[in-house]
């Protein structure tokens, strides 16, 4: 028998594989970069500055990311968006504490970008997916709200478009819609790109695609326009002289709170200058007088000294005062708003209800301390929560407080303005996060804020920046930093309620249904396809 031999290529006789290239390394590493400074480019749409309309292209960029890839990759890709974004936004959480807690915030807070990455990545194969995209955007943001701890809303997008064109949304519904409203004209914004190439490149283009990037960048451009009546300064029930006193601080930093004789102190002693010029005849008599978070951190119920300075300075301006302190009551601590009458003392408190996790109270205590004494000791006693809306009656006008942290949370300053609220306050205290970006983020929420619930709002801060803010999201005045001052205007008093106002959250779980009606249709398309693929 013959046996014919074959040609078989033996092991070492196989060429090795051709290693990449280090061009085509580093071509792989493109998407990722180009995530991160997607992430960084939404950064510079926020306040302080002024570029709200970079927000549209860093969706843009981010969809053309994500369209077309696995959830594993729109996982990851979110990721490096959400770190780009998040590390310079929040930067301001490490001003007095290091860059540990400011880190691990962003990294967790990032996880859900992330998950909105891969939510994105998902439906981005279906029709008209810049709908279901940015319906997920605004999912993950719902759950950043609310998760962990009570939530962290900071970063919200509605909370970076207090100059552009789009804010009398929030008059529609609220952060959610506005937000929706940005990020859908984003992904528009990258579907048109995209459509634009393909004709470039082929001279033709599917009319549906063309379709779904035309309305999704018009929808949310009309949507503004059509809420601008929604938009109003005019004084349905009357005006009230409202004036707001900054007392400042004696020092930057965490240890503000061993300053608290002096910081009230100093908030009387403004008051009392301001009486002095309302008797010169230099500015109006306020109806009443708002004082920031923290302007008396010592218990004037429990220190009569405390209490006679305030009382001094309510009767020095003749006007109630609503004094921010720090209260403790049955064992227990509470940031309180007091509303102090020069003839009756005390007459309504308001106690904060959306305390701030690491800052008021010390969630993991145990935990924590194990980790670290030195964090359990800046958080030596936790505080308690407050049950109930706040508002003060001065007289004719009723005003709604949110206390500081609370203005970045819907429901705490929707449902001032459901019990009745003619004008809004966000009595704050920035002066532990020096002269961080953290001040100007927070008062453009209060600019949304604004308009979403069609109220003047006040914002009395200990050390900066304070404002007055009309109904339209304009600031009127405002102060410096660090610098002791006053403003006082006569300012409209509205009952109407927005859209916004009326319906509450059903915004937000309409568009949260949209974001798991489009996750169901791509899961169930992606099963379908595995099974045809499989037969």
């Amino acid at each position: 028998m013959t046996v014919t031999a074959t040609s078989v290529d033996r092991p070492d006789q196989l060429e090795p594989p051709t290693a990449p290239s280090r061009g085509a390394r580093l071509l792989r590493l493109v998407p990722a970069a180009t995530a991160a400074l997607s992430g960084v480019l939404l950064y510079v749409s926020f306040p302080p500055r002024t570029l709200w309309w970079l927000a549209l292209p860093a969706f843009a960029l981010l969809g053309r990311l994500l369209r077309g890839r696995g959830w594993k990759a729109g996982f990851g890709l979110g990721y490096l968006f959400g770190l780009g974004f998040l590390l310079p936004l929040l930067v301001w959480t490490g001003v007095e504490v290091g860059p540990g807690p400011w880190i691990a915030l962003v990294l967790i807070e990032a996880v859900f970008v992330a998950l909105v990455g891969a939510g994105v990545a998902a439906v981005s194969k279906l029709p008209a997916w810049p709908v279901w995209a940015a319906a997920i955007w605004v999912a993950g943001e719902a759950a950043r709200a609310r998760v962990p701890f009570r939530g962290f809303p900071w970063g919200k997008i509605a909370f970076g478009q207090a100059d552009g064109v789009f804010l009398p949304v929030a008059a529609l519904g609220g952060t959610p819609v506005l937000g929706f409203a940005v990020v859908l004209c984003g992904f528009g914004l990258c579907e048109a790109v995209r459509t634009g190439l393909e004709w470039r490149r082929t001279r033709e283009v599917r009319r549906s695609a063309a379709t779904v990037a035309l309305i999704s960048m018009a929808v949310p451009v009309l949507a503004a326009v059509a809420a601008r009546p929604l938009v109003s300064d005019e004084a349905e029930d009357g005006t009230a002289t409202v004036a707001v006193v900054q007392g400042n601080v004696p020092r930057l930093g965490l240890d503000f709170n061993s300053q608290r004789r002096a910081v009230l102190d100093y908030h009387a002693r403004e008051t009392e200058r301001l009486a002095a010029e309302v008797r010169a005849g230099k500015v109006d008599r306020p109806d009443f007088v708002l004082w920031p978070e923290n302007s008396s951190d010592i218990d004037p119920f429990a220190n009569p000294d405390a209490a006679a300075v305030i009382e001094r300075a309510a009767e020095a301006i003749d006007a109630p005062v609503s004094v921010g302190g720090v209260v403790e009551r049955d064992g227990e601590l509470y940031n309180e708003q007091i509303l102090w009458d020069p003839d009756k003392g005390a007459t309504q408190t308001y106690d904060k209800r959306q305390v701030q996790p690491f800052g008021e109270y010390l969630p993991l205590r145990s935990l924590i301390g194990a980790v670290n004494d030195e964090w359990t000791s800046m958080v030596h006693q936790d505080f308690s929560r407050g049950t109930g809306p706040g508002v003060f009656d001065f007289g004719d006008a009723r005003v709604g407080l949110a206390t500081c942290y609370e203005a970045a949370f819907d429901w705490a300053v929707r449902d001032t303005v459901t019990h009745g609220a003619q004008l809004i306050s966000v009595p704050s205290n920035n002066a532990t996060f020096d002269r961080s970006e953290m001040t100007y983020q927070q008062l453009a929420m209060s600019r949304v804020r604004a308009v979403e619930h069609s109220r003047t709002v006040t914002v009395p801060v200990t050390s900066g920046v304070s404002a007055i803010i009309m109904p339209d999201g304009r600031i009127s005045q405002r102060t410096g930093m660090f610098v002791a001052d006053s403003l006082v205007q006569k300012v409209p008093l509205r009952s109407s309620e927005t859209p916004a106002t009326k319906l509450g959250i059903l915004p937000e779980v309409a568009l949260l249904l949209v974001a798991a009606g489009g996750l169901g249709w791509a899961i169930g398309a992606g099963v379908r396809g595995r099974r045809a693929g499989g037969v």
